[in-house]
């Protein structure tokens, strides 16, 4: 008995109105996932990867796919008599396409020609910087210290001893790229990658600089302003243009990412632009209303409490937040969180003048003797 086939769509894992877009990224994940390059000996993977790639080369074909819509897999029976997969002939598919468009960074480069021995932009740096909470806000200028590479001074960056000059790689012959064949399930795949004798320069160096050793840089030490903005926030980075490795065959710099780590405060807690923190506050003041100080990262300011506040009342201090990246005059809000305390250690006159304020205000240390005398006096009611 024939095996059945899974549905096209059910292998890819896409809805029969997906687009060309849809099913080519279906693919790409499915080839990437079970690919036997990357399951060597895994007969179930090459088994799924066989599978995809057929479900991949009828759904990409738009006649092939319209048959298929229509008749299913009967489309393709008895078709080339094996050629290809379960039966369907291949022979008529642009393979080579596919792996070009959907492995070229699976495979290194795929179809890409283009050689890189051109100018090319140095690799980025990145470190970083730690600051306070209050420089975070407003904004810093820091020197950090790094080790940056330069042109060789002496061989000025070929890695050439003096008086001689680097030669065409004879590798790729001076293109910076060698070009790897591997065999797959649609035949020969050509795989375009970065010479590893000269690493993409096309140049070698017989004699090299006494100096640099023909690496044609000279690391040393540096120091580095570094201009924080105002407003910016934990875990992010500031660029500087140029003042990374430097480029390949007369290219430009890379740049220099310095990621910012803000510390900890004490008191003030950041969320985007705006500030919070809790203020105490003692029980007169939020029985009666009044004055207190509030600390902020502009200073200290006066907070009027109003009458017969409660704990944990909030209350915004506008403007009083971080400036935004953008307009360091436009900041968020500072918010308060007002937080009643209890005293604990009272004197005796003054545990007199609470007890006298609570007989005023409701008698509330006498409330569950109230209750145990009102219970008393409906038991001897009912007897």
């Amino acid at each position: 008995m024939a095996e059945t086939k899974r549905d096209y769509y059910e292998v890819l894992g896409v809805e029969k109105s997906a687009d060309d877009a849809a099913i080519k990224r279906a693919y790409r994940e499915l080839a990437k996932k079970y690919h036997p390059d990357m399951n060597p000996g895994d007969a179930t993977a090459e088994a799924k990867f066989k599978e995809a790639s057929e479900a991949y080369a009828v759904l990409s074909d738009p006649e092939k796919r319209k048959q298929y819509d229509q008749f299913g897999h009967a489309a393709f029976d008895g078709g080339a008599g094996g050629g290809g997969f379960g039966g369907f002939d291949f022979n008529g598919g642009d393979f080579s396409d596919i792996f070009g468009d959907i492995f070229g960074d699976f495979f290194g480069g795929g179809r890409r020609s283009r050689t890189n021995n051109g100018p090319m932009k140095g690799a980025n740096i990145r470190t970083s910087v730690r600051i306070t909470f209050e420089e975070a806000v407003f904004g810093v200028e820091k020197e950090i210290e790094l080790t940056l590479k330069d042109d060789c001074p002496k061989c000025h960056g070929t890695g050439a001893k003096e008086g001689t000059t680097s030669e065409t790689c004879s590798k790729c012959g001076g293109k910076g790229q060698v070009v790897y064949t591997s065999q797959t399930f649609f035949g020969t795949v050509r795989n375009v990658q970065t010479c590893p004798d000269c690493n993409g320069s096309g140049k070698v160096v017989k004699e090299k600089c006494p100096d640099c050793h023909g690496n044609g840089y000279i690391a040393s030490r540096k120091k580095i302003s570094v201009s924080i903005p105002a407003g910016i926030d934990n875990g992010q980075s500031v660029r500087i243009r140029e003042k990374g490795e430097p480029g390949v065959n007369g290219g430009p710099r890379g740049d220099l990412l310095v990621e910012v780590i803000v510390a900890r405060h004490p008191i003030f807690q950041r969320q985007d632009y705006n500030i919070y923190s809790s203020v105490p506050i003692s029980y007169a003041i939020a029985a009666l209303g009044g004055d207190i100080v509030v600390d902020t990262v502009d200073g200290k300011v006066i907070y009027t409490v109003k009458p017969g506040t409660q704990t944990d009342t909030k209350v915004r201090l506008k403007g009083k937040g971080v400036p935004t990246l953008r307009n360091k005059e436009v900041r968020g809000d500072h918010y308060i969180t007002l937080i009643v305390e209890t005293p604990d250690k009272l004197s005796q006159e003054a545990k007199d003048l609470l007890k006298r304020f609570d007989e005023l205000t409701g008698n509330s240390l006498h409330a569950a003797e109230n209750v145990d005398a009102e219970r008393d006096k409906k038991k001897k009611f009912w007897k």
